[in-house]
Parts: C-alpha cells; sequence; structure tokens
C-alpha cells in the first residue's frame, strides 16, 4: 500500500478514507494471528471481523465526502478486502468448517494469477453493485461460519451458496473482459 501511495495516489494528503482503510487493515492483519499459532478464539475473531465488515462502507463514502475518491483508494479497499476472505476463510478451516471453505477466500488471487497468464482481465472493470453485495455476502458467510455452533450441513450449504455467488461473479467480469478484447 506504502509502494502504491507513492506511485499512484493522486491527492496532497492520505485523506480519513484512506485512514480508514488502513485501520481495516489493521484489523485484518489481527486476524492473521490465529493463522500463525496463537490462539483460536472465535468469539473474538467474529468480534474483529465485524468491525472490520462495518468499517468497510466508511471508507468509500468519506472519499466521495471530502473529494479524494481515487483509483487507489479503490484498489487498497479492494486487496484489503481479498486479505480479509482468505484470512477469515483459513481460520474457518482452522476452526472446524469443511476444508472447502478456503477456496472462497481465494478468487481475487486466482483472478489475479490468470491475469499474469491473459494479461487483458487486468483491463479496467466497469463499477458494479451486484460485485459489491457479493463480497459483503462473502464477509458475513466467513463471518458466520467462525462459530463453532454452526451445523455442518449449514456450513456446507454456505459455502456452496458463497462459491456459487463468487463463481457468477468473476465469472461475468471475464465474460465481460474476453468479449471487450475481441
Amino acid at each position: 500500500a506504502a509502494w502504491q501511495l507513492r506511485r499512484r495516489h493522486p491527492h496532497a494528503r492520505l485523506g480519513l478514507a484512506n485512514a480508514v482503510t488502513l485501520l481495516r487493515l489493521a484489523l485484518v492483519s489481527a486476524l492473521i494471528i490465529p493463522l500463525l499459532g496463537g490462539a483460536h478464539e472465535p468469539v473474538a475473531i467474529m468480534a474483529i471481523a465485524t468491525v472490520s465488515l462495518s468499517l468497510d462502507g466508511v471508507d468509500g463514502w468519506l472519499a466521495r465526502r471530502q473529494g479524494l475518491a481515487s483509483d487507489f483508494g479503490g484498489s487498497f479497499d479492494m486487496e484489503v478486502d481479498s486479505v480479509f476472505a482468505l484470512a477469515l476463510a483459513l481460520l474457518a478451516a482452522r476452526g472446524g468448517a469443511p476444508g472447502f471453505v478456503s477456496l472462497i477466500g481465494l478468487p481475487r488471487y486466482l483472478f489475479w494469477v490468470a491475469g499474469a497468464i491473459w494479461p487483458w482481465l487486468y483491463d479496467p472493470l466497469p463499477p458494479r453493485d451486484s460485485g459489491k453485495v457479493v463480497c459483503v455476502i462473502q464477509l458475513i458467510v466467513l463471518i458466520v461460519l467462525q462459530s463453532p455452533w454452526v451445523p455442518a450441513p449449514l456450513a456446507v450449504v454456505l459455502i456452496v451458496g458463497t462459491l456459487a455467488a463468487l463463481g457468477w461473479s468473476f465469472g461475468r467480469d471475464i465474460v465481460w473482459l474476453w468479449r471487450r478484447k475481441a
């Protein structure tokens, strides 16, 4: 983020929006501690994750309100969301959810790898509220799956449904980019 800030941030100041995203990054970083061998406390994980998710919409609103919206801020927010999803997916697997829950944290990174093979995947996409909705659903499901009280059959339904939503969202973007390049 610091490296990209120097290269791509078009404003003279960081702004409250990027400060909120930076706070979210700090919260998400705290979620990595249990993955590195720290205590796995589902209630604490759910609390930190809920605060981070609650702040997710604040940064964009602040950027628009202050006139500091930028591609950098949008990318920074998206990357924090991606790390957030991956950390929560790995924590859910560690906490007892079916192992394939970790797939929920991978789409952004698979998309990035695919872009290295097919560079047209890196082209800009139109803003879509549906992608934001799918991201929020993804994160809510991953927060719910931190709970040890979610029965296994329900966990499987939530995971499969979320994977289907992610597949639809990413698939639609891939088709749009593919048609645009042709």
